[in-house]
């Protein structure tokens, strides 16, 4: 299909569903509403199983990366269930706009969608790079200043979560209180509350406060980190519920927040301007834009120390110091030198027990992911770090008895230790 024949998103569209692929819950969740606030009817899609798998297959060739296939093949499902109206549907993903093949994956759903016979639904680019523009779909600044206080407040919600649930005394103590502040989030944005960096000096440590004030029981749990391909790492469709899978293992788990991702992309940005040169414009930009996300790191990390005895993410600045001692800064495809880096993080932080989520296809997680193991190993000799491959034709039984094995490591390390 020629990419200047893409049916473009209208004005005379607003009326439409907007259908998205999940990826992080709680900062999805929040997503949603904003969109909503500015007319937009987004729905994040639940649909999984083999038949989204099937789907994938049918019409993106098996060496692309497993999440472009999932992603294409849990949109192509939604739109054969006959829930929607196909010609009142568009579809919205993101595209990174780096050199990962992420940023084709727009190309692949239209190849896929004309095949399929929806060859009339647009599909919407959400990106910040100017890939792609729809006369009736715009980021504004206070969509997308939004859109960053949403990403805080789930990284912060995450982060306290993750670290209660395993303990709490009371079963869902925890979930209820995580959709409690969903919801008062979005009453807030809805009031045109909450979102600014002033307002949210004052919110932050309130989430850290009632999390610390949930019932909770401390016992030894095994501590497991989880890093990988930034879509199998975060979504339950692509890892196969990994999270609650180690929940249910009597595991405490850590997954590093989406800002060291946003502050990384911005970041290569500089990097390509010192290696390659560039506009001292897009330079300067870009140094604003790193000052500005460190401003809400900053925020972040005070709020989860605020209350409790919470395990604080390390800065941004910190891992790069220190992980790119062992790896260069331009290595950046993909998730790049951060994945490494958040290795280590994990493991300096007590969660020496790391699933490593590789998607099929995904070369450069291979390489910044499994290819780093033995050196990380060589530095961190108590690190217990397993590589789980994720794509059409892995079992998940095969999968979780991998981490089971890593799991009893872990256990007979702790043992031992106690």
């Amino acid at each position: 299909m020629n990419p200047e024949n893409r049916v473009e998103f209208t004005k005379e569209m607003m009326d439409y569903t907007l259908l998205a692929p999940n990826m992080a819950d709680v900062h999805f969740s929040i997503l949603t509403n904003i969109f909503a606030e500015y007319g937009y009817k987004v729905e994040l899609l639940k649909n999984d199983g083999r038949a989204v798998v099937d789907e994938g297959l049918k019409y993106v060739h098996n060496d692309t990366c497993y999440p472009a296939l999932l992603v294409i093949g849990q949109l192509i499902d939604a739109l054969n269930s006959g829930k929607y109206d196909v010609n009142k549907t568009a579809l919205m993903i993101t595209q990174s706009g780096g050199g990962c093949r992420a940023s084709n994956y727009i190309h692949l759903l239209r190849k896929a969608l004309h095949k399929a016979g929806y060859g009339h639904v647009p599909v919407i680019s959400l990106n910040l790079s100017g890939l792609e523009k729809n006369s009736g779909f715009k980021i504004r600044l206070s969509m997308a200043i939004k859109m960053l206080s949403a990403m805080i407040y789930g990284d912060l919600i995450m982060l306290l979560k993750n670290q209660v649930e395993p303990y709490e005394v009371n079963v869902g103590d925890t979930k209820k209180l995580v959709q409690k502040w969903i919801d008062d989030i979005n009453v807030m944005f809805e009031n045109r509350k909450g979102y600014s960096l002033r307002e949210m000096r004052k919110i932050l440590p309130e989430i850290t406060k009632s999390f610390a004030e949930i019932e909770i029981k401390k016992t030894e749990k095994v501590k497991v980190g989880v890093v990988g391909e930034i879509y199998v790492k975060y979504s339950p469709l692509a890892n196969n519920n990994l999270e609650e899978f180690l929940f249910s293992q009597g595991c405490e788990v850590m997954v590093p927040g989406l800002l060291g991702f946003f502050l990384f992309k911005t970041d290569n940005r500089l990097e390509d301007c010192k290696l390659y040169g560039g506009k001292v414009l897009k330079k300067y930009a870009m140094q604003i834009a790193m000052w500005f996300l460190t401003r809400y790191e900053t925020e972040l990390r005070k709020a989860a120390a605020a209350y409790g005895d919470f395990c604080v993410p390390e800065t941004y600045k910190h891992i790069k110091e220190k992980c790119t001692k062992i790896i260069g800064a331009g290595c950046k495809m993909g998730e790049g030198w951060l994945l490494t880096a958040e290795m280590m993080e994990l493991v300096e932080s007590g969660y020496g027990n790391i699933v490593c989520a590789q998607p099929f296809g995904c070369l450069p997680n291979h390489i910044v992911g499994k290819g780093m193991i033995r050196k990380l190993k060589e530095l961190y000799p108590e690190s217990n770090i397993v590589p789980i491959d994720y794509d059409p034709g892995a079992t998940r039984v095969n999968q979780e008895n991998r981490i089971k094995l890593m799991l009893s490591v872990a256990q007979e390390n702790l043992e031992k230790k106690a």
